[in-house]
């Protein structure tokens, strides 16, 4: 009996050790945009944060705008985001209710492309080249960061051609049909992305410096963030995905994977890595 007594008194302090554990369980809102680049960057420091100890709920937003007003509300606490040139507008309109928590990437860069077995290599070659383009530069969805660039390439470089606005699908099936016939073609085009990965081909150069450099990207967070949780912002910080790693994750979904089977295998391919991220003592 007295042996039942002190099993039972024993569990019963093991119960109350877990207890404030679980009290002590954070949720973290992160919020997202549906795009390659950033997808994986999402899925990463979710999966990283969550074998730290912090359940996770992703938002999924359409555009910079409503992202950064939700992130400036607190509805959301973190955001990756490029800062400097593509939501540079909205960091600069938010950015007093904002924090920079740690940059995650670097590399993005967004420009007009041909492919590799054309004979031109500059913006200012277009012109000279114009009937070969059919007078047309295929271009992605209106609004963009990247179709405001091209539009202003047009107006700087004062091309003879079109900049047609599209979708990403539309312009990925031109350009493929275009390199499967060998024929010219100029798209707006950027990296990462699996299409520089999969097509051969190269950016023009930018002699007017009209296209931004690469950028990097950030975690951002509602402001007092990290005073609040500085583990959280700990294990966001020590996590750091290159671009070649964010291209053949997106270029598996391409070719078949769910984009959370890809980050899975990507995670697993880099446990050592992984385990000190999030290993990060409270």
């Amino acid at each position: 009996m007295k042996t039942l007594w002190k099993a039972l008194c024993a569990a019963a302090m093991v119960g109350m050790t877990i207890l404030p554990v679980r009290a002590q369980e954070k949720t973290i809102e992160m919020g997202t945009l549906s795009w390659e680049d950033l997808t994986p960057i999402t899925g990463v420091t979710k999966k990283v944060l969550e074998d730290a100890g912090y359940k996770v709920k992703v938002t999924e937003f359409s555009e910079w705008g409503i992202a950064y007003a939700a992130l400036s509300k607190g509805d959301i606490q973190i955001l990756a985001s490029q800062t400097d040139y593509v939501a540079q507008d909205y960091w600069d309109k938010n950015k007093s209710r904002l924090e920079k928590i740690s940059p995650v990437s670097h590399g993005l860069y967004q420009a007009i492309a041909v492919p590799k077995y054309m004979d031109i290599d500059s913006i200012d070659q277009l012109n000279d080249n114009a009937d070969k383009f059919g007078g047309k530069i295929i271009g992605i969805e209106p609004g963009s960061g990247l179709m405001r660039d091209a539009a202003n390439a047009v107006k700087t470089y004062g091309l003879k051609l079109q900049l047609v606005e599209g979708s990403t699908a539309g312009m990925t099936a031109a350009l493929k049909s275009a390199i499967d016939r060998k024929e010219a073609i100029a798209v707006t085009l950027w990296e990462p992305s699996w299409m520089m990965q999969k097509y051969d081909v190269k950016f023009l150069k930018d002699p007017k410096g009209v296209f931004p450099p690469p950028q990097s990207y950030y975690w951002i967070g509602h402001k007092g963030f990290s005073e609040a949780d500085p583990h959280a912002r700990e294990v966001i910080s020590s996590i750091y995905l290159p671009l070649a790693d964010i291209t053949t994750i997106n270029a598996e979904v391409k070719d078949g994977k769910t984009m959370d089977q890809a980050v899975k295998d990507w995670l697993d391919g880099h446990a050592d890595l992984v385990k000190r991220w999030e290993n990060i003592k409270k």
